[in-house]
């Protein structure tokens, strides 16, 4: 078992953007310690050379002395438990144990990450200048109060502005000592933001999730686990924060990559992404083109129009990396329409932007015109320079939803009939003719050629 996971998706803030990056977070790995049919504690450590760490354990609490002392010795990684058998017994009553991470406190168990509050907030995006602000702020703290080096300190702040501030040897123990100012002083830290010098661990987001925090700022880097329990309690997670960048590990939809102004209003932008991708063999979404991937060249265009990006997909876990909603379909199998149906039923907006996941050429001038078009049209469809209608890059109405059920109840797949059967408003290539390489925004890539000639690959 090795210290590291392996990479996954994760999002850089630079360049005033978030943008996609891979990389790995260390492992943290929690195991359970049963002796003598007793469970007497959980180890939180790395996942490597468990053995070693259980007996470590037990000798150092004077259990042990001797390999000869043990009658069982089992662990077991795949259930995260060590059964261990002694010869002695053990006392009545247990010391309290010391966890993983430097000068920690005592440690309880750790609750249940699915009993986790979502975390609170007031629907504001948290911006990156509060992040840094705030990471400025405790610096100049630490650098006033601290008189010796090996202490932690931590602060929480709302909107960027700091409200509590602590320090201690353990990191832990810093988040225990604001948590207990908060409650003596009064203060509410739910939709607040934390901020922390030191590494960030599964019991320091559980933690922050039990107080509603809403952000969680390091200046290092998060466990796997506390990834893990910040997505599951809606926390915006990041780490590495210095020199005007940051690494966003749970919820970047917390943080505003793309401003709002000069959004289209009253459409919401749908990917879709549930096709089986026969023709290609694998998942053409994941290619990349240009170094980006290809779902992610669609988001990012589709991301800076519109006020919310959704995708419709039955396997949300291979886009968990694009901060926005994904969705299923409620008529699985059923090709693009199915999809179009989906992503009108979820949207919030009258109109939606449908296109294609294999898009990675969209033309930000061209979606803007197709968007300006509405009028009484219940979908806006451009044709490309061979006269044919391109429906995977279209406006459509939400008033669509009862016939495209019917027509998928009635077991007609065809989005094309769908056109010929309601009010269409078919744009000619002449109508945009003033934006340049407008053609090159219907460029899809449904084969293995049609990659490699994109691509240049041979």
């Amino acid at each position: 078992m090795t210290p590291e996971k392996p990479r996954d998706y994760f999002f850089s803030f630079r360049d005033n953007c978030l943008q996609p990056v891979t990389t790995s977070v260390v492992s943290e790995f929690p195991l359970k310690l049963i002796v003598n049919d007793r469970e007497i504690a959980t180890l939180i450590g790395s996942p490597h050379d468990l053995r070693f760490l259980v007996a470590g354990f037990l000798r150092l609490q004077g259990f042990v002395s001797s390999l000869s002392d043990f009658e069982l010795f089992s662990v077991c990684e795949e259930f995260g438990s060590a059964n261990v058998r002694i010869k002695g017994a053990l006392p009545e009553r247990l010391r309290p144990v010391l966890t993983s991470g430097c000068g920690t406190g005592i440690s309880f168990s750790l609750p249940d990450s699915a009993a986790l509050p979502a975390a609170a907030g007031d629907g504001q995006l948290v911006q990156p200048q509060q992040i840094f602000g705030l990471m400025e702020e405790l610096q100049r703290r630490a650098d006033q109060y601290r008189s010796h080096g090996g202490i932690h300190s931590a602060a929480v702040g709302r909107a960027g502005r700091m409200m509590l501030y602590a320090e201690d040897l353990g990191r832990h123990n810093t988040f225990d000592r604001i948590a207990g100012e908060a409650l003596f002083r009064g203060i509410t830290m739910a939709g607040a933001e934390l901020v922390t010098s030191g590494r960030v661990s599964s019991e320091m987001a559980a933690k922050a999730a039990l107080m509603g925090i809403r952000l969680i700022a390091s200046r290092t880097s998060p466990t796997d686990m506390a990834v893990k329990l910040c997505r599951q309690a809606g926390i915006c997670l990041v780490g590495y924060v210095r020199g005007g960048s940051f690494t966003v590990y749970s919820r970047p939809e917390c943080i505003e990559p793309f401003p709002d102004a000069g959004k289209i209003e009253g459409v919401t932008g749908v990917i879709l992404a549930g096709g089986a991708s026969r023709r290609m063999g694998r998942n053409k979404a994941l290619l990349e083109v240009d170094g980006e991937l290809m779902i992610t060249c669609v988001y990012r265009t589709l991301a800076a129009l519109f006020h919310e990006v959704l995708i419709v997909t039955n396997t949300p876990e291979e886009y968990a990396f694009l901060p926005c909603r994904t969705v299923a379909d409620i008529y699985p199998g059923a090709g693009s329409l199915a999809g179009l149906q989906a992503g009108l039923a979820a949207s919030r907006t009258r109109r939606v932007f449908v296109a294609a996941c294999d898009m990675p050429f969209l033309n930000p001038d061209l979606i803007r015109l197709l968007c300006g078009m509405a009028g009484d049209s219940e979908a806006i469809v451009p044709l490309n320079n061979e006269g044919l209608r391109e429906p995977l890059h279209a406006v459509y109405d939400r008033s669509l939803l009862d016939r495209i059920q019917d027509q998928i109840e009635n077991g007609d797949m065809s989005i094309l009939q769908l056109l010929d059967s309601i009010q269409t408003r078919q744009v000619a290539p002449a109508e945009f003719s003033s934006i340049d390489a407008a053609s090159e925004s219907f460029r899809n890539i449904n084969t293995i050629e049609e990659y490699q000639r994109i691509t240049g690959q041979p």
